[in-house]
């Protein structure tokens, strides 16, 4: 379109043969080699929002919640795959990387499944956004083992993603990963953090409890 702006009379056939010989690569709208293999075998599929903000219940590990957050690290970025009780605000299971291939969210569902036994985790939701790791099929194999219901985010809608970015957001609020030299440091850094965020830091919300005061405290009504 431009060149005929410009009374160049050229076809688009000419204009890809031109760039073949040349070995040029457009940077604008490059096809996603990842979606396209997902959009022809089928493998990745998503559900539906089964949690549909309902954020209140009764019972621990009824709602849960997966989401993975940047954290810029010195040069780098690194990740932070979560599993929360949205009921309790309890982090049940983390994982951090410094790559964010799909081990790291699975790493995250084995870690709840040592902790819990299935039983306990029978029928519980689990909710995500529509990112390619819960889209995955290995991802939908882990939750048939541990018998939960997955539900899906709609795309774009940032307010399902409230129970996880809460959390995100008081962390980088209160860490300073600055201090750390290491990968291993800062997953230690964060896991002690988690520690303490999970025993020691009470919550409004929560009627002035700690996540397990409060997770306790629920059992106990039951």
């Amino acid at each position: 379109m431009l060149l005929k702006s410009k009374w160049i009379i050229m076809n688009h056939k000419k204009v890809l043969r031109l760039m073949n010989k040349y070995s040029l690569l457009a940077k604008i709208r490059r096809r996603n080699p990842y979606k396209h293999i997902m959009k022809t075998n089928g493998e990745h599929r998503t559900v539906e929002n089964k949690l549909n903000r309902e954020f209140s219940w009764i019972s621990p590990l009824k709602k849960l919640w997966t989401d993975i957050t940047y954290i810029r690290f010195k040069w780098r970025w690194i990740y932070l795959s979560i599993i929360k009780d949205i009921v309790t605000s309890e982090i049940l299971s983390s994982k951090i990387s410094d790559n964010i291939w799909l081990w790291v969210v699975l790493d995250t569902i084995k870690e709840l499944k040592e902790k819990y036994p299935s039983w306990e985790l029978n029928n519980t939701l689990l909710h995500s956004d529509q990112w390619f790791h819960y889209t995955h099929p290995s991802f939908w194999n882990y939750l048939k083992e541990l018998w939960c219901i997955q539900s899906m985010s709609r795309k774009w809608n940032c307010i399902d993603n409230a129970p996880t970015e809460s959390f995100f957001w008081h962390m980088k609020d209160e860490i300073d990963i600055s201090l750390c030299n290491t990968l291993e440091e800062v997953a230690k850094y964060i896991e002690s953090y988690i520690f303490y965020y999970n025993n020691s830091r009470p919550q409004w919300s929560r009627k002035k409890m700690t996540p397990v005061e409060y997770r306790n405290h629920l059992l106990n009504l039951t």
